[in-house]
């Protein structure tokens, strides 16, 4: 079953938002086995909203259009669904009601005939109320075509979908399984890793596909299995993966179903009861900003020391002025006595430290940019290891994070 989904407003075609929405409505949708053919933004305009609406129905069974409901003039979605489908505004009580109830409760503003027009809704429409606003969804059924219309506001958005639209959804059609897998791997380029793959994926059934993800030195690979009896394809999903990890299995950090790399390295430094604390320099706090962004965090992360500056390694983190001088603010030496000082003064079981040169200038360092050193102490033992990362400033930065969590969950798992 196919969907395809249009959001209407000027906003997302001159870039003063990011569609969220799209990406949030695709993923959901596929699991509950409905692909996604097209995604589409339009402007406020009549002729391109019904233009839109034209092409979409002549491809997809479900049409989902998000935004354009609002109460001011530019927000024309509701009349132009009606000339669309040849039907009429009315009001609906319902409706009505619940926009007077959220003024009176907890919008502190008079409410106004703008606000009040908002429940004047397409008569063929079935409401979809809106817990935390005063624009309804609206599931409108052809025969050919469902149309689902709902607020551009993301958590509006995501809560009639999840609590009005999917469950109807589900009812309503019978749908295809669609089975993913996505295996993480690090430390090598799509292309290597395709070349040592090649003949496992020649041998795949012909349901199950394979899809590369690169991203700054890390690459995903994502099985897809699709088809109406579940198991099967299950079956052939986790066979496939089993035979990878036996071909691959020393650049595979996890499976993206598990959840992302630091939640990853979280779920192993809870199980165990360590604990990690960070000294960055390059990467500028970002690892910590990773580490943290998973709820619970607090329960193994100790802080971090963003040393920035050369002479911030030599006062908070203590690092030797004389073992700057003799072998670079980038070095290996310089990280790994960052990463040891980390780990004592914030009493943790891990510390993990970066240093390098991300550019554009080179700073107090002549190594070349992209050079960058890693770091990881234990009670135990301390090692760094050197990377070279390119040009790029953003991708120096990033790829470092990254790799400085695929070399902690390696540590952590030989506890």
């Amino acid at each position: 079953m196919l969907a395809e989904i249009i959001t209407i407003g000027d906003e997302i075609l001159i870039g003063q938002i990011v569609d969220t929405n799209s990406a949030f409505i695709a993923s959901e949708l596929n699991k509950i086995g409905i692909s996604v053919y097209q995604i589409t933004s339009v402007q406020d305009d009549r002729k391109h909203i019904l233009e839109a609406l034209h092409e979409a129905r002549s491809r997809a069974r479900i049409v989902f259009i998000t935004g354009g409901l609002g109460p001011t003039k530019d927000d024309i979605t509701k009349r132009t669904l009606c000339e669309y489908l040849n039907d009429t505004m009315v009001q609906n009580q319902e409706v009505l009601a619940h926009i007077e109830e959220l003024f009176e409760k907890y919008i502190s503003t008079p409410i106004s005939d703008m606000n009040r027009h908002q429940a004047m809704v397409p008569s063929k429409a079935q409401i979809l109320q809106n817990d935390y606003g005063t624009a309804p969804g609206m599931w409108l059924e052809e025969k050919d075509c469902l149309f689902i219309s709902l607020p551009g506001v993301p958590f509006e958005m995501k809560n009639l979908l999840k609590n009005h639209v999917f469950p109807k959804i589900i009812k309503t059609f019978k749908r295809p399984y669609i089975i993913h897998k996505t295996i993480m791997t690090y430390g090598l380029g799509e292309s290597a890793i395709a070349e040592r793959i090649a003949g496992w994926e020649a041998d795949l059934p012909p349901f199950v596909k394979l899809a590369y993800l690169p991203n700054l030195g890390k690459v995903r690979l994502r099985l897809t299995a699709k088809g109406t009896n579940k198991e099967p394809l299950e079956k052939a999903i986790n066979s496939a993966t089993k035979e990878l990890y036996t071909i691959i299995g020393d650049i595979i950090s996890g499976e993206e179903e598990a959840g992302s790399l630091e939640s990853v390295v979280g779920k192993l430094l809870t199980e165990k009861k360590l604990t990690l604390a960070t000294a960055e320099s390059f990467t500028g706090g970002k690892i910590s900003e990773q580490i943290t962004s998973i709820p619970g965090a607090s329960a193994y992360f100790m802080g971090s020391v963003v040393s920035y500056a050369t002479q911030a390694k030599i006062d908070l983190l203590k690092v030797p002025k004389k073992l700057i001088a003799q072998n670079s603010v980038v070095s290996a030496e310089v990280a790994m006595a960052m990463a040891k000082n980390v780990r004592e003064l914030l009493k943790a079981d891990f510390g993990v430290a970066t240093t390098g040169n991300a550019g554009p200038a080179k700073g107090d360092s002549d190594a070349p940019i992209g050079t960058v050193y890693i770091a990881i102490a234990t009670k135990d033992n301390v090692y760094a290891s050197e990377f070279s990362m390119g040009n790029h400033r953003t991708r120096i930065v990033q790829k470092g994070v990254h790799k400085a969590l695929e070399m902690l969950q390696k540590e952590i798992l030989k506890f």
